[in-house]
């Protein structure tokens, strides 16, 4: 698999940003895949990954699946539905798709599951493509 561009300073993607997350994001034949093992730094209750946690991880990897299409787009909207609780060290898989493309809207749709295949949260999202007076200035931002 190939490692979709990222911005080394992301907070969930940045190798360089020692306070994010660092997971690494690849390609494959429907979208964007990635794993992440939950830190305790990130919990919200006691022993369970903060709710805004797990919005951040399905937005990243909804907008890689995108950009592994190679296009720059940024998040207009999402919805997430969170189905069950992450124990702070579990590692959960994340994956997205691109369902449909609008005119400048790509829609997608994400999944958190635990290793036993429990989806513990999924979400929908749109994505703009950025104008092309915008694109140069976010491309500067993403190696890959």
């Amino acid at each position: 698999m190939k490692e979709i561009a990222k911005y080394s300073e992301c907070f969930v993607c940045g190798d360089k940003n020692d306070a994010g997350l660092q997971l690494k994001f690849y390609a494959t034949d429907e979208g964007a895949i990635a794993h992440y093992t939950t830190e305790e730094q990130y919990q919200g209750y006691k022993g369970i990954l903060h709710g805004g946690i797990i919005s951040t991880l399905l937005d990243e990897i909804m907008v890689k699946a995108v950009i592994a299409q190679g296009v720059v787009a940024v998040t207009a909207e999402m919805t997430v539905r969170f189905k069950k609780p992450i124990r702070i060290g579990e590692r959960i898989t994340l994956t997205a798709n691109v369902r449909k493309k609008k005119s400048r809207i790509y829609m997608t749709g994400g999944q958190a599951r635990r290793e036993d295949g429990a989806v513990v949260a999924s979400a929908v999202g749109k994505y703009l493509v950025v104008p092309r007076e915008f694109e140069s200035g976010l491309l500067e931002s993403i190696s890959g």
